[in-house]
């Protein structure tokens, strides 16, 4: 085959690709991974063929293959193998597993095999903290590795299996969810009373059909649920704003783009609650006028694509998606999947509403917000995975019911995703307002030392402040529980909590692009014993200015695993400081660099300014 008819394929295929999705540049991001699944990378000649296909120009086409990081503009390996670089990984062995693969395979992190057989890397958090070390390879993903688990694997590989063989040797015959449950434990250690015990089938939508929209909303207020995120914006304030939209288009977005390091609560609903996460947008979209919904999965949970399709395919046969839904005229509402491709940053409420069109997932200046102005310009509700299956259950309940779990401010129960160093890391879904204390004797984490509530835009507490209460008004949090034992280096979990909001921003404005680098580095100093005195100043002035001036939740919350372990670790930090004599401190004028951003956040945050919608 000659180069020409080679490139005519290529062509070919990618005009196919392109097709499958109506040539429609707000599927730009559905259109890449495909390509990049058809060739291992994304080539200047293929973005200049999607560029036509989709009339698009070829500079936006690349802006978006070059922004996530699954997409990439080099060949990658037939098999491509990424480790889950997160600190809980790296104190379960990472290094060890990163070796054992370097020396099966014959080449070092970062490289591609001569022979575009294997590529090996590594990635942030894919959400399996409670069974670190893992990895995705290709779109299977394997846990609690070791040295000798690799070079089974490796063997394997290089014998011609297929990343899926790994699994079983009758994957292909396996159930969608029987590949998901192979592959990642589930690890429920408490199952609550609303997500994780009994739920009856559609009983939440059921009981919506004989309500009007308002009725259904006056349930969500009356429940007193709010966003899963950490945030907590009333869920039902949120529905209420759409509803009222002058417009006849409405979208319903759940936010299934868990990327906080140390969460994982929304990978076990999707593995098995998925039929009620639908259920809760359909109800969503009842009750706001919605007639399309989209289910936005993060790349890092691709495993679990087969088993949504084969559920929003079952609800369609079943009737209980698509037109005149379980036979109500008029009630017509589906849900497309759209997979992410690596992006922490579209966690972010308008990040996400980015991807979803096609676009980089860059947040965007509000307002207007998403609720009057969202995907394609139109009302949207963006509520998290948890957040829906809440609400379907107090569809089937009644409000009262979930209003009278928890506390004051903070009704229902919530999913914590406990990893680190304890005897029983997973799930728990609990009632809010239990102390974080009560959380650690049950998950055997009695002896830590320091408390991650929240993921690193959350919270640091050490054992003095145990007592603090898991609820809205105290200790918020998305979730996620990470437990540390003494033996950990305080400044070592802040230092790489650092570089993994430097990796993850968009880069957008300055204070986030530019003043996270500088917080690291000043980070990077107190562990080399190089810090003085006046650097404790400035990490809490740097920290103020990158809060106050950041546009998004990402820049408004990543200087806080310095500013919770300055005040909770003081020690840590006075420990490592050194008198000022020949100690010279970098300097940067951060004030002027972020001029520009302080015009476009017009702002002071507000509690809705930093709903992630996680």
């Amino acid at each position: 085959m000659t180069e020409g008819s080679k490139t005519s394929a290529d062509q070919d295929q990618i005009a196919l690709i392109c097709e499958r999705y109506q040539n429609n540049p707000h599927r730009m991001l559905d259109i890449l991974r495909d390509a990049q699944d058809q060739f291992r990378f994304i080539s200047r000649a293929t973005m200049q063929s999607v560029a036509q296909q989709t009339g698009l120009t070829q500079v936006a086409v690349e802006g978006v293959a070059s922004f996530y990081a699954f997409l990439s503009l080099e060949p990658k390996g037939r098999v491509t193998i990424r480790l889950c670089d997160d600190i809980v990984d790296r104190f379960a062995g990472l290094a060890a597993v990163a070796e054992a693969f370097e020396k099966a395979l014959g080449i070092t992190v970062g490289e591609t095999s001569a022979d575009g057989a294997f590529s090996l890397e590594y990635t942030p958090c894919i959400g399996m903290c409670d069974q670190a070390p893992a990895a995705m390879i290709n779109e299977v993903v394997l846990t609690g590795l070791t040295p000798d688990k690799v070079r089974e694997i490796a063997v394997a590989l290089q014998d011609g299996k297929r990343p899926e063989d790994l699994i079983s040797d009758r994957f292909d015959n396996l159930s969608p969810h029987e590949r998901a449950e192979r592959m990642v434990a589930s690890n429920i250690k408490h199952a609550g009373a609303v997500l994780l015990g009994p739920v009856p089938d559609d009983a939440g939508l059921k009981a919506a059909l004989n309500q009007t929209p308002a009725q259904i909303i006056d349930q969500i207020e009356a429940s007193g649920l709010r966003g899963s995120g950490g945030a907590g914006f009333a869920t039902g304030k949120k529905w209420r704003f759409a509803s009222q939209t002058d417009d006849d288009r409405r979208f319903i977005i759940c936010n299934a783009d868990e990327g906080e390091p140390g969460t994982f609560k929304d990978r076990v609903l999707l593995t098995e609650r998925p039929h009620l996460l639908v259920e809760g947008m359909t109800i969503a979209a009842r009750a706001v006028g919605a007639h399309e919904g989209i289910l936005y999965l993060r790349g890092e949970y691709v495993y679990l694509r087969a088993l949504l399709e084969e559920v929003l395919a079952e609800r369609r046969k079943a009737g209980l998606l698509g037109k005149n839904i379980l036979g109500t005229a008029g009630f017509d509402f589906d849900i497309r999947l759209q997979m992410g491709a690596g992006a922490y940053i579209c966690g972010e409420e308008g990040a996400l509403i980015s991807s979803c069109g096609g676009l980089p997932g860059e947040p965007k200046t509000r307002p207007p917000y998403p609720v009057t102005s969202g995907y394609l310009g139109h009302p949207t509700v963006v509520n998290n995975v948890e957040t829906f299956c809440h609400a379907a259950r107090i569809l089937d309940r009644g409000a009262q019911w979930f209003f009278d779990m928890g506390t004051e401010g903070s009704h229902g129960t919530k999913l914590f995703s406990v990893s680190g160093d304890c005897i029983n890391p997973g799930i728990y879904e609990l009632p809010y307002g239990l102390s974080v204390r009560e959380l650690l004797e049950m998950a055997g984490g009695e002896d830590a030392a320091a408390v991650l509530v929240g993921g690193p835009s959350g919270t640091m507490i050490a054992r003095d402040t145990f007592d603090r209460k898991l609820t809205f008004d105290d200790l918020a949090t998305g979730g996620a529980i990470v437990v540390f034992s003494a033996e950990r280096n305080i400044l070592e979990i802040v230092e790489y909590y650092m570089s993994f909001f430097v990796h993850e921003s968009c880069g957008y404005c300055t204070p986030c692009r530019v003043g996270n680098v500088f917080l690291q580095k000043a980070v990077a100093k107190f562990r080399a014993g190089l810090a003085n005195p006046a650097d404790i100043a400035y990490l809490k002035d740097l920290s103020a200015t990158i809060i106050e001036t950041s546009r998004c939740g990402l820049g408004m919350t990543s200087p806080n695993p310095i500013l919770s372990t300055l005040e909770n670790f003081p020690l840590v930090y006075s420990a490592m400081v050194k008198p000022p004599k020949d100690r010279i401190r970098a300097t940067f004028d951060i004030q002027s660099a972020i001029s520009d951003a302080r015009v476009l956040a017009k702002r002071r945050s507000s509690i809705y300014d930093k709903d992630f919608s996680r």
